[in-house]
């Protein structure tokens, strides 16, 4: 159901996503041709997606919250023919798309989705392939090239087979939290429409707009971000609204302290469980429902089926339990490949094919994963990745700084948040926050922007003349934010 309360039913989008491929087929779009969506949470995005793939065409999907700049890197990537993008969001598109482009004017009815790509008619018959490509999902936050995780055919397939275990209806009236770009919706759009139910679209996410939507259409479950739970949570007007109908939250894509864990079940839901996994692996661990309480609290849960969880060391060997190293999920559902970036896929798969997540943990003598920080310098803001010297290639532009470096520091609502450190070129000239995240802006998304600012006279450095980030993330959490 779309933000403006008209909604879309199975038997439409099967109709439309058969007129929207015949267009696209028109346009000469076929099968291992990419569509790129530059689109906010519209029920047009999964027309588009179900029509790409009855063409054996690859969707990409661009997050509507990244900065331009990060957009045409995106693009750059993906290599699109063609690409679908609201008027709103091309306005700050500043480079020229190079690939046939069609502007989507959001609809207010089934009649008027897509109409200037559909044409009568159903889609052609295609091949099977389960290796056929069917969408790329860019990781949120890169250093170098965007980097596009490819799912097949297969990997849907068995991401389906666990979500529904092979049983056809029962589904929920649940909403979408996240973008359409992430994980989730990308992969589990096939376990949705073999579930049934309803999920309700959301044009701007906020905690009131959340609890609201959750009150008024008598909604059993959702899926969240921590960050998103501990906002709805924190609202003041929390008690005016009747959540009496959730039955169950999921709560993933970031840490989640075991307050928050308790919280979510004793004031929204009764039924909670974690989850934990990476893009790039497509699923991973969690608990159960009906875990013991303490299991979400403390840990991130078992392997789903068919998963197998190890805990390497810096050379790829398997520790034992209780050790702490890299955690690697490896399942038919992990990504095929980097999509155009051999020299990275080779980087993120062990020699047996596991993922490497670049998260630190260990697993307990009852088969739980507890997470123990990353071994990347990648942070976690509100369930988006933030790369460090991503923002700092942007704030060391700024005049008047001669050093800059960027670390994380707790939050309570965000999980993590940036704290930039810089060394300005004259004492006397101290650049505020709010000039840095006005300067960053330009480049950034709002998620990477610094929340905090420690002005030092240089940068504390290792004895190998490096940054030495440790000592930094001790100043900063010793220190007041800015």
């Amino acid at each position: 159901m779309a933000a403006d309360g008209w909604s879309l039913s199975y038997r439409d989008l099967d109709r439309l996503s058969d007129e929207v491929a015949v267009g696209l087929a028109a346009r000469g779009i076929s099968d291992g041709d990419v569509l790129a969506l530059l689109l906010p949470a519209l029920p047009e995005y999964f027309v588009a997606y179900a029509a790409a793939a009855k063409l054996g065409a690859v969707t990409a999907g661009v997050n509507p919250r990244l900065a331009p700049p990060e957009r045409n890197a995106v693009m750059e990537n993906a290599g699109p023919r063609l690409v679908l993008a609201t008027a709103d969001l091309l306005a700050g598109q500043e480079a020229r798309i190079d690939a046939e482009l069609v502007v989507v004017e959001p609809a207010h009815s089934a009649d008027v989705l897509l109409a200037d790509l559909r044409r009568p008619g159903i889609a052609p018959p295609l091949r099977p392939d389960p290796e056929r490509p069917v969408a790329i999902v860019y990781t949120s936050g890169t250093t170098g090239p965007p980097r596009g995780a490819v799912f097949a055919g297969r990997q849907l397939r068995t991401i389906t087979d666990i979500d529904t275990g092979g049983v056809w209806g029962g589904g929920s009236v649940s909403m979408a939290t996240t973008a359409l770009t992430h994980l989730g919706p990308m992969t589990k759009l096939p376990g949705t429409l073999v579930r049934g139910g309803t999920t309700h679209l959301l044009t701007r996410w906020t905690a009131e707009t959340a609890l609201e939507m959750i009150d008024r259409h008598r909604m059993t479950g959702f899926g969240a971000i921590p960050t998103q739970a501990a906002l709805m949570l924190a609202s003041p007007h929390f008690a005016e609204y009747d959540l009496s109908s959730l039955q169950a939250v999921i709560i993933g894509g970031g840490p989640a302290t075991p307050k928050l864990v308790r919280e979510c079940r004793s004031r929204l839901a009764p039924l909670l469980s974690v989850r934990y996994s990476c893009t790039e692996a497509g699923i991973g661990v969690g608990t159960s429902f009906d875990d013991p309480p303490e299991d979400a609290e403390v840990s991130v849960g078992r392997p789903h089926a068919g998963v197998r969880l190890t805990v390497r060391d810096t050379e790829g060997s398997i520790l034992p339990d209780g050790e702490i190293g890299e955690v690697c999920l490896a399942s038919a559902a992990a990504m095929s490949a980097y999509w155009n970036n051999e020299e990275a896929t080779e980087a993120v798969f062990t020699a047996d094919g596991a993922v490497r997540t670049g998260d630190l943990g260990y697993v307990d003598d009852q088969g739980r994963l507890h997470l123990a920080g990353r071994s990347k310098e990648m942070y976690v803001r509100g369930g988006y990745n933030v790369y460090p010297q991503q923002v700092e290639a942007v704030l060391t532009e700024y005049p008047g700084i001669s050093a800059v470096a960027v670390v994380p520091r707790v939050d309570e609502i965000m999980g993590e948040v940036g704290t930039v450190v810089v060394v300005p070129s004259d004492p006397r000239s101290v650049p505020t926050l709010d000039e840095l995240r006005a300067f960053a802006a330009r480049s950034l998304a709002k998620h990477e922007l610094p929340e905090g600012l420690v002005v030092l006279d240089e940068l504390p450095l290792t004895s190998m003349d490096k940054l030495d980030r440790r000592a930094l993330a001790q100043l900063v959490a010793g220190s007041e934010p800015a």
